[in-house]
């Protein structure tokens, strides 16, 4: 009624207006229907089924684009993955203030004895529990996320290498995605398999990092650890609940997964 009343008794200014309106609903009508026939057009042409596929093989695909540097020729683990590429740091003191996740708190139980060791092993622990608490984050909205006990050097290197750019309110954020977490996953494990002599407690670090079981299990599977059930050992609760990822060599051959076959078999 009240368009009607703009044709009728309207000034040019509200009757160009409404003109405006009505040409932008049609045109926006017409976009709509276009990217919904198209969908239709895929789904009909590949049907339902091969485009969950697809998704998934793309989730699987996101995965392995972000794991660590691996050296498949590897004469030792400690080579496959090789420790300066899953660490930043060179020459810092680390503070002491951990977040208190329940693989630090384990860990800081049995430092060596030896001052070079302890030392080595302090460190790491600092930088994993440093990345289990970046990968709690979302949108990072201020130059040092991780607060002044971190050096700026860590805090950059953070930034570059486990966040990506996006858009949001007129400027780029940098943004802990979910590919984002997967990379710092795989990092965490490849750290804290050199902490424990290339063999961790998958479940411990699944619940720091919050974690669904599925979503760990893939990252270690395709970091190519043989995974196993814990059980008896010590200092662990619900023993017999937690998974162990060993890397050992050889490697175990990589197998194409569920939805894969099933798309070379559709094929």
């Amino acid at each position: 009624q009240m368009d009607l009343c703009i044709e009728a008794f309207g000034t040019s200014k509200q009757k160009r207006a409404l003109n405006s309106r009505r040409m932008n609903a049609v045109g926006s009508d017409i976009v709509n229907t276009a990217v919904t026939k198209a969908a239709a057009n895929v789904i009909e042409a590949k049907g339902v089924t091969a485009l969950i596929q697809d998704v998934a093989q793309d989730d699987e695909q996101s995965i392995s684009t972000f794991l660590p540097p691996c050296n498949e020729d590897a004469d030792k683990p400690e080579n496959v993955y090789k420790f300066e590429d899953s660490i930043f740091f060179s020459s810092f003191s680390p503070s002491l203030s951990f977040s208190h996740c329940s693989f630090v708190l384990e860990e800081l139980k049995f430092l060596p004895a030896n001052e070079e060791s302890r030392d080595r092993k302090a460190r790491c622990l600092w930088f994993l529990d440093t990345l289990i608490k970046f990968s709690h984050l979302k949108v990072i909205k201020k130059k040092s996320p991780m607060g002044p006990e971190c050096p700026h050097i860590i805090s950059k290197k953070l930034m570059k290498n486990f966040t990506s750019l996006t858009y949001n309110d007129g400027r780029v954020q940098n943004l802990v995605s979910a590919s984002m977490k997967a990379k710092i996953t795989a990092y965490v494990i490849a750290l804290a398999l050199h902490i424990n002599n290339f063999q961790t407690d998958l479940t411990v670090l699944q619940n720091d990092l919050k974690l669904q079981e599925s979503r760990m299990m893939d990252i270690a599977k395709a970091m190519r650890l043989k995974i196993s059930k814990a059980k008896g050992l010590p200092g662990l609760e619900n023993a017999q609940n937690h998974k162990l990822g060993t890397l050992s060599l050889p490697l175990p051959v990589q197998k194409a997964s569920v939805s894969q076959r099933k798309r070379k078999k559709m094929n």
